[in-house]
């Protein structure tokens, strides 16, 4: 009868280190998808609505700057890829840097949205969010705005937008 107890408790003990191996394999670091996603710059065609908004709330117009879009862009085509919306993806990444790194002039912001199926839909969703409103209504001269697809995930649309210095 004590072997048989043994043998339980040797399984239990099992099956709690295999428990423990099978979480300890779990991350929450974004994996990103094997197939590429592809991205157009929605500058031009956000520009106007933006433009709008400013002037409604007495301030100057914005412009495209070339380095915003191709932030926008790299950020649209992450999130794609990794098939989430979010600024920051790992725990080493900053987002000073990243725009920085695409020539973007400090200080600068960013919007992000995803599933808005246009421009005029996703810029009525970042006016309609207090946060990224106050971002459209800044002290910033340039603008960037993408979108991103990514084939492998029904094509759902990534956005970004950069608003720079």
């Amino acid at each position: 009868m004590a072997s048989i107890i043994l043998s339980r408790r040797g399984m239990l003990q099992l099956s709690g280190l295999a428990l423990a191996a099978g979480i300890a394999g779990c991350t929450t670091t974004p994996k990103f998808a094997t197939t590429p996603s592809n991205a157009a710059d929605e500058t031009a065609s956000a520009l106007p609505l933006v433009n709008q908004l400013r002037a409604r709330n007495g301030l100057p117009p914005l412009s495209v700057d070339p380095h915003a879009s191709a932030a926008a862009i790299f950020q649209a085509k992450r999130m794609a890829s990794a098939g989430r919306m979010k600024h920051l993806m790992g725990m080493t990444d900053s987002f000073g840097a990243r725009v920085k790194a695409s020539g973007v002039a400090l200080p600068a912001a960013e919007n992000i949205a995803s599933g808005q199926q246009s421009v005029d839909a996703v810029v009525t969703a970042w006016i309609n969010s207090p946060h990224h409103l106050e971002n459209m209504l800044g002290r910033y001269s340039g603008l960037g705005v993408a979108v991103a697809h990514n084939t492998s995930s029904r094509n759902l649309p990534y956005w970004a937008m950069v608003l720079s210095s």
